[in-house]
Parts: C-alpha cells; structure tokens; sequence
C-alpha cells in the first residue's frame, strides 16, 4: 500500500503521541482540574498530591525497570508491608531513638532486597514465570506480615521515627524530594549506564541479547533486586508518616498504580523500551486523577472505572503505534 500524506501525518501524530503523550495529558489534566475547581488549585492540595503519590510512585520505579527488562512484580505491595513491619519491629528493640531510626531503615532496605532477590532467582534460575513467581510471592509476603502483627497495626515506639515522616524542605515534603531524586537518578541509571542499556536490550529480544554475551538471566535478576529495595525504602518512608503500620492494608494494590503508572508513562508492555520521567508523569496523572474525582464529589466505588479507562487508553496508543 503506498504512503500517502495523510497517513504519514497520521503516524507522525501517533509518534508524537506515543513519545510525549503522558506529558501532555498530564499538561491538559492540569490545566482542566485547576479551572473546574478553586480547591484543587491550593498549594496544599498540590503538595497532598506529590506526598500521596510519593510512596506509589516509588515502587512504580522500580516496576519500570523489571517491565523494561521483560517481566512484571505483583508482589511490590506485599512485600512494603512484609519489609515495613519487620522494620518497626526492629526499631522497636532498639534504645537509641536515632540508632532505632538507622535499624528500622536498614532492615527495611535489607528485606526488601531480599524478597526481590527471591523473587529474581525464582524468575531466573527457577526458569519459572514472573507472573506466577509473584503473584505467589504476593500471597506470602502479605501471609508473613499479617502472622508477625497478628493481623494487626505495627505501631513504633520511637518519636524521632515520626519526625521522619513530616520532615518538610522548601514546603515540599521528604517523600516527593526522595520521589524525585530516585527520578533523577534512575533515569541517569536507565540512560547512561551499560547496565541500563542492557535492561533494554534484555527486554527487546532476551535471545538476541544472549547472543551479545550478556549475562541476560544477571540483568533480569537485577531488576528485581531493584524493585525490591524501592520497595523497602517506600516502606520505611510510609510508616514514619503513619508512625505506624498495617499489616493488612499498607501497600494495598499498590502493585496496580505501579503498573499502571508505568504503562500510563509510555513503557512497552512487551518490554524494551520505557521512561522513569515517564512513570512519574504516569503516577502523578493517576494522583490527580483520584484527587480531582474526590472534589467533584465522584463516589469512590467509581474511581477504579476512571483509572481503568485511562490504562486502556493508554495501551492503546501503544498499540497504534
């Protein structure tokens, strides 16, 4: 079939589309929330927004890399929940209310390095599907945490431990600091270094990458380890802000706005090809999304059906292209 002009237009305009759609509709969401309702124009509205998306918009990160790299993690959620009770419950053994603090961060960091781990040998040396890897991680990692809290609220017993939670620079809270310094620095990770470009290339044709010499099952496991320390280091962040811990509820279907950030921000499904800029600008769309939804006085029950829409939309601009 020969090129016409109209249908080079028309995949000049899916292009264009596929590579700065999310900033654009993040860019006329904006635009639209802030004329529709004075409330949301609120600085404080705006900074609630950048702390509640923080936390997700963490583990979508790391979700980024594993789905460039050709899998996917439902068990991200499960596992903020597994390393964030475990960390309080080491604090809380601790005297030093600073020394409490630096425990609960390590351990937190450290299991949530060591349930990616799992979850990458599993994927790797395992030879089984991420899929089925975790989604059975999913159910143990969120069994763990309900059996150590009894089912219950991980409280912490150090004030110093909640002054992490609120600490504020610039009028900005620590979690949208921390959101974008992970940014900064994973999109430098993703861009500019071998193991990033190794990720890609792992995700675009794992065979033609095996065929490179790399190390393709190394690079998988990698992403996972990844995923896995966002996830702690998310944790540690949540339950100073709470002071507190749920076994039940902290992280939940915080495995969902991950992927659906990252699929919103423009990364390939199928692997190859995505942006950490990008699964920022997705996290924020789904942020404001569930704000903006709330102040049009929008039942909750809805909200899902909203979020849903925009995914597809968002596949299937991909798709076009």
């Amino acid at each position: 079939m020969k090129n016409t002009p109209l249908s080079g237009r028309r995949r000049g305009v899916m292009d264009l589309l596929s590579e700065y759609g999310p900033y654009i509709a993040l860019a006329l969401l904006l635009l639209v929330c802030m004329v529709s309702s004075p409330a949301f124009r609120k600085p404080q509205n705006l900074l609630n927004i950048t702390r509640q998306i923080s936390y997700s918009g963490m583990i979508a990160i790391g979700m980024t890399y594993v789905i460039i790299g050709g899998g996917i993690d439902l068990s991200v959620g499960s596992m903020l929940a597994f390393s964030g009770c475990i960390g309080i419950f080491a604090m809380n053994q601790v005297a030093s209310p600073w020394g409490g603090v630096a425990v609960a961060f390590l351990a937190t960091l450290l299991v949530g390095i060591a349930a990616g781990a799992l979850n990458g040998l599993l994927v790797t040396a395992g030879k089984i599907p991420p899929f089925i890897v975790t989604l059975g991680t999913l159910s143990i990692f969120r069994s763990l945490s309900l059996y150590i809290a009894n089912a219950g609220l991980v409280t912490s017993k150090n004030a110093c431990y909640a002054q992490i939670g609120g600490l504020v620079w610039l009028g900005v809270p620590l979690p949208a600091w921390t959101l974008l310094l992970f940014t900064a620095i994973g999109t430098l990770f993703l861009t500019q270094t071998r193991t990033g470009r190794h990720i890609c290339a792992v995700g675009s044709n794992e065979r033609v990458a095996r065929y490179a010499a790399i190390r393709t099952n190394w690079v998988k496991f990698q992403t996972y380890v990844i995923a896995g320390a966002l996830a702690g280091f998310s944790a540690f962040l949540l339950g100073g802000r709470l002071n507190s811990l749920s076994s039940t509820t902290a992280g939940l279907n915080y495995e969902l706005d991950a992927i659906a950030a990252t699929i919103i921000g423009g990364t390939a499904m199928s692997g190859g090809k995505g942006s950490i800029v990008g699964t920022l600008a997705g996290a924020l769309i789904l942020g404001i999304v569930s704000n903006v939804l709330d102040m049009w006085g929008v039942s909750v029950n809805l909200q899902g059906t909203v979020k849903g829409i925009v995914i597809i939309i968002a596949v299937l601009i991909q798709r076009q292209k």
